[in-house]
């Protein structure tokens, strides 16, 4: 064993570049957090291949002063903090003073910066490049704000530079951190350039509608346009921002920002508690969408916990944890199809006039065709022959004749002549006894019967066990097991809060637990394994809820068996009473598997099937 010895400046700079800075897009993450810290509201991001070659980032914020300039490359030079108290209420992105030393570490680099109170030609420019990082100060011009330029990354590090992705790759990773801080600052604008070629160009966002707007162009149309819109307030928390439809789902969580006072992080306590609050909504396999904002006191929140800052440990997680999960879980709920119908009327150009009450489609533009002028078909009364087989019921009796049809349209013009037209309509036909037809002012919603009365069901029998309360049984021997002092530890603490959910634990060693109750529902589960699982949710996330998942999945099954099913012949009056239970009922737009209940066809999308004004 070699004798103990100082690292050299060199190298400890080049071992913390490989915390902070593992390719292109750390870089950028990095320097436009400074940007954005020193108060800038325009940044432009220029970049070559890829970032290898070269990053330059400009902004308009505070600047740097000349006698600041050295320091800043300096490791550990911070302006962000100063003492503990400022480290325990951090309200900046960055203040470990190691990202400008780690980049220099790894990159030519050149900084160019006029401080906002400085004389008009008084900014001033230092470089410095790997090995030994002397820095050179020069006169320069510029305006107010700061320009940081790193070319030719990892230059002398060639190790590093091989585990590098191709260009596009690694554009995609830096395209990606600037969407994220986009998301973060509606306040600024950002342009992105790559090989000379403008990539984005969000403008500042102050409005409601500008900040939907920007997150439409990042996250894409489809997801603003399937997305509930949420801020939600209580104990000192407030979380605000888009979540998406559980109709509207992804096959990898590649659209979930989550972020802590301005910072995107990724942590375990938060996607255990939205993942929670999508449980039985959302289609096995999938991932929901999100753009969310928790704002809460920095001093409730510690940021200082990994280097790239990208995890937060919160001062009480379970309160965090559980007002996400209400947040969500509440915001889901209240979506009914009238919220969901008015989403598609936004999203197809078309509306409702709120004098007549009559849907208006979108106007056809200045290219229409010659079918341009015709007017909406209006159903009107018609009179069927005795002959025609479309008069008569099929023979095994499943579906309605042509005039069972033409007599229910007419019903629902009558109807809507005098009353408000419900969000879903009024059944018109049940179509191979699985669907039911049903005319709104929107134009054909479709609904699948079973999926459909299976949520309701459920819904009903759920809301009927919480009155109820989850009741419990003694075992008759009860059940011993070995436990680490850990788990003990955590069944003693948290004895109150197990018996409220149908279990009794009692502790009878340092490392061993008796079970003497259960929950009625699972006298027939495998105590032992539950125990356990229920003691880890605890120990991790401070709640655990596999107990009632347990008993919604058992719900969920007998609500499935006690639906209807397919091919059974209801009457109109049974599908008004489908339809009117669905419009009251939460998360009616998903059975309990995640399917879809229901879509509409609108007038507008009919027309197009059929060419009409074109």
């Amino acid at each position: 064993m070699k004798r103990i010895a100082l690292l050299s400046q060199r190298l400890a700079n080049q071992i913390a570049a490989g915390e902070v800075v593992e390719r292109p897009a750390s870089v950028v993450k990095e320097l436009l957090e400074n940007s954005l810290d020193a108060g800038a509201d325009r940044v432009e991001i220029d970049v070559e291949q890829g970032g290898t070659k070269l990053i330059r980032i400009r902004d308009n914020g505070g600047g740097i002063d000349k006698d600041d300039l050295g320091l800043a490359l300096s490791r550990h030079a911070t302006s962000k903090i100063a003492n503990l108290d400022d480290l325990e209420n951090i309200a900046s992105l960055g203040f470990r003073g190691e990202a400008l030393a780690s980049i220099c570490s790894v990159s030519r680099l050149e900084l160019v910066s006029r401080a906002a109170d400085a004389a008009q030609d008084s900014a001033w420019r230092v470089q410095a490049e790997g090995q030994e990082m002397q820095t050179a100060i020069s006169p320069a011009a510029h305006p107010q704000g700061t320009t940081v330029e790193v070319r030719d990354l990892f230059f002398n590090t060639p190790a590093r530079r091989k585990f590098l992705r191709t260009e596009k790759t690694e554009f995609d990773r830096l395209e990606e951190v600037v969407k994220r801080l986009a998301l973060s600052r509606f306040d600024v604008s950002f342009h992105l350039r790559h090989n000379q070629r403008s990539i984005h160009h969000l403008q500042t966002a102050r409005s409601d509608q500008e900040k939907q707007r920007r997150v439409a162009l990042v996250c894409g149309p489809a997801f603003v346009e399937n997305a509930v819109r949420i801020d939600i307030e209580a104990s000192g928390l407030r979380l605000w921002g888009w979540v998406s439809l559980p109709t509207f789902s992804r096959s990898q969580a590649d659209l979930q920002y989550f972020y802590v006072n301005g910072r995107i992080i990724r942590d375990k306590l938060i996607s255990h508690a939205v993942k929670q609050a999508y449980q039985d909504v959302l289609f096995h396999g999938r991932h929901p969408a999100f753009v969310l904002y928790l704002e809460l006191q920095p001093s409730l929140v510690d940021v200082n916990v990994h280097p790239t800052k990208h995890e937060v440990r919160f001062r009480d997680g379970r309160l965090v944890h559980d007002f996400l999960f209400r947040a969500l879980h509440k915001a889901l709920a209240d979506v009914r199809p009238e919220d969901k119908l008015a989403m598609q009327t936004v999203r197809d150009g078309g509306g409702v006039d709120p004098e007549t009450g009559e849907y208006v489609p979108p106007v056809a533009g200045p290219t229409a065709g010659e079918f341009a002028g015709q007017e909406r078909i209006r159903f009107a009364p018609v009179s069927y022959g005795g002959g025609s087989a479309y008069s008569r019921p099929p023979a095994d009796g499943n579906g309605f004749s042509a005039a069972q049809v033409a007599e229910q349209i007419n019903a629902y013009a009558e109807l809507a002549k005098d009353d408000e037209v419900p969000p879903l309509g009024y059944a018109i036909a049940q179509l191979h006894g699985i669907y039911v037809l049903a005319q709104n002012r929107n134009g054909l919603v479709i609904v699948d019967m079973h999926a459909a009365h299976e949520r309701i069901t459920y819904e009903r029998m759920k809301a009927a066990a919480q009155n109820e309360g989850i009741r419990a049984q003694p075992l008759l021997v009860p059940l011993s097991i070995a436990v680490s002092q850990a788990e003990a530890d955590c069944a003693e603490q948290q004895a109150q809060g197990l018996l409220e959910l149908g279990l009794g634990i009692e502790r009878v060693a340092s490392e061993s637990i008796v079970v003497r109750q259960v929950p009625v529902i699972l006298a027939s589960a495998d105590i032992e394994q539950l125990v356990r699982d229920v003691l880890a949710d605890v120990r991790e996330h401070g709640s655990s809820e596999r107990i009632r998942n347990y008993q919604d999945e058992l719900l969920g099954t007998m609500a499935c068996h006690g639906s209807v099913r397919a091919n059974r012949q209801l009457t109109i009056p049974e599908m008004n009473a489908l339809l009117r239970d669905m419009e009251q009922t939460e998360r009616s737009g998903q059975c309990n598997h995640g399917r879809p209940t229901w879509v509409l066809q609108s007038i507008e999308q009919l027309d197009k099937l059929f060419l009409r004004g074109q």
